[in-house]
Formats: structure tokens, sequence, C-alpha cells
């Protein structure tokens, strides 16, 4: 996926945010929503044709943004890619200068859930 400018901005991540297409109501359920984090989050997961394919969604614009960026990054890999990935290639994203560490925190979190419901998606399959 493409790693977007580390230079990222407040009012990209809203505009990534905004871009973000809706989340079916049934998908917001505790078995979605990521944990520690500052607003409400919801993650799922597709594995399909050997891809993973995520969607995201929560009630704050700016963590919807963050949500978008990782969907931007991770879609399309193989669940050996996402699940390959650590912590460290989310310092890319150069976050730090742009927001809470509250929120890179939860940035950190949605990822974790991304990568366990990958796990999940793929032992259904």
């Amino acid at each position: 996926g493409m790693v977007p400018d580390p230079k990222l901005k407040y009012q990209q991540l809203l505009f990534l945010g905004n871009k973000l297409p809706p989340m079916p109501a049934e998908d917001h359920v505790e078995a979605n929503k990521v944990l520690g984090c500052t607003s409400q989050v919801w993650v799922t997961a597709a594995y399909t044709d050997g891809k993973m394919e995520f969607s995201a969604d929560s009630d704050s614009s700016l963590t919807k943004g963050l949500a978008a960026l990782l969907l931007r990054a991770l879609n399309g890999l193989t669940p050996q890619e996402v699940l390959l990935l650590d912590a460290s290639f989310l310092s890319g994203f150069g976050l730090q200068n742009s927001v809470t560490p509250s929120r890179v925190n939860g940035f950190l979190n949605m990822f974790k859930m991304m990568q366990r419901k990958t796990m999940e998606a793929v032992a259904k399959s």
C-alpha cells in the first residue's frame, strides 16, 4: 500500500476520514471494537482471494482519518504481509508531530486489532 507523506497534517487526516465509506450499522458491535482508543473505533477484516480487506469506522473524524491511513497501507496485502509488519512501520507515518500521544497509541491499537482480525479471518476461511 501507499505510505502517506510523513508530514501528514491534521486537515489531511480529517479529509481522509470524511472520505471513508460508511460502515454498516450491524458491524458496530463489541467484537469489532478497538480497545484503548480515546474515541469509539470499529474494525472489520475479510479474507478473499488470498488478500486482506479491512473496513473501519469511528465517531471521531480524526480517528477515522487515522483508520483510513491504515486501510490504505494494509488493504490488498496477504495475511502474512499484514502479520509480518510490526509497530515500527507506524513511525513512517510521522504522526508524532501532528497528533497527541493518546491518538498515536490509539493508532497502534487499531493496527494490532487489524492483525488480530487477520488471524481470525484466515482461521475461519
